[in-house]
């Protein structure tokens, strides 16, 4: 009697557990190969480039959106992007990036791609680049 009380139990509590694991979106942080890749895959997305002018002007992804994480309205630009588009961000050699992938989540964006390693490791993979 016992045991049959412990399996009725779990039987219906599961349903209720299961729906209390909440679901963490993340970035995807993809090496410069997958990263293409999923560019020729997606339509329609935002390619969003977060380095300083200086660093854009010596060299950036083709069609990339320049918004410089150190602007005082960084965020605010941020804010201005289609939620409903994927945004492919990438830096220097990952950490600005990193940091907007996860405000680009935490703002809602629901499908966010992170080049490895920067603009750095797209040219050592000898991925073009233009100036």
């Amino acid at each position: 009697m016992r045991y049959s009380f412990i399996v009725l139990l779990t039987v219906l509590m599961a349903p209720a557990l299961v729906n209390c694991q909440t679901q963490t979106k993340k970035s995807q942080l993809l090496a410069p190969q997958d990263f293409e890749v999923k560019m020729t895959q997606v339509k329609n997305y935002t390619l969003l480039d977060v380095r300083t002018q200086e660093e854009y002007d010596k060299g950036h992804l083709a069609d990339a959106t320049l918004i410089d994480f150190y602007n005082s309205d960084f965020k605010k630009e941020l804010s201005k992007l289609d939620k409903a588009k994927p945004v492919f961000v990438y830096c220097a050699v990952g950490g600005r990036s990193g940091s907007t992938a996860k405000a680009l989540i935490d703002m809602g964006f629901t499908e966010v791609y992170d080049l490895r390693g920067g603009i750095e490791s797209w040219v050592k993979a000898k991925k073009n680049v233009v100036k």
